[in-house]
C-alpha cells in the first residue's frame, strides 16, 4: 500500500510541474493564477499523503495552514484583478 501512495505522490509531483509550466507560459494572468492555485492544491494533497505514509500528524496541521493561505491569496488576487486594488482597513 505504501508503494501505491508513493506512486500517486510521484504522479502528483509530475502533474504539479506541468501546471507550473502552464503558470510560466500562460497566455493571460487569470490562467497563471489558476495554475498556481492548482500547484498549491497539489502541494496540499502531497503533504497529506506524506503525513499518512510516515504517520506524522504534524504534516496534516501544516497542510491545513497551507490550504488557508492558498485560499486567502487566491481570493485577494482575484479581488485585486477585479477591482484594481485591495480595500483599505
Amino acid at each position: 500500500m505504501q508503494n501505491f501512495f508513493l506512486a500517486v505522490g510521484l504522479i502528483l509531483v509530475t502533474n504539479a510541474f506541468i501546471c507550473l509550466f502552464r503558470a510560466i507560459i500562460g497566455p493571460t494572468l487569470p490562467d497563471r493564477i489558476v495554475a498556481i492555485n492548482i500547484v498549491g492544491t497539489k502541494t496540499l494533497v502531497i503533504l497529506v499523503l506524506i503525513a499518512y505514509i510516515f504517520g506524522q500528524h504534524m504534516y496534516i496541521d501544516t497542510a491545513f495552514v497551507y490550504a488557508l493561505l492558498n485560499f486567502i491569496v487566491t481570493v485577494a488576487v482575484a479581488r485585486y484583478l477585479e477591482t484594481g486594488g485591495l480595500p483599505s482597513a
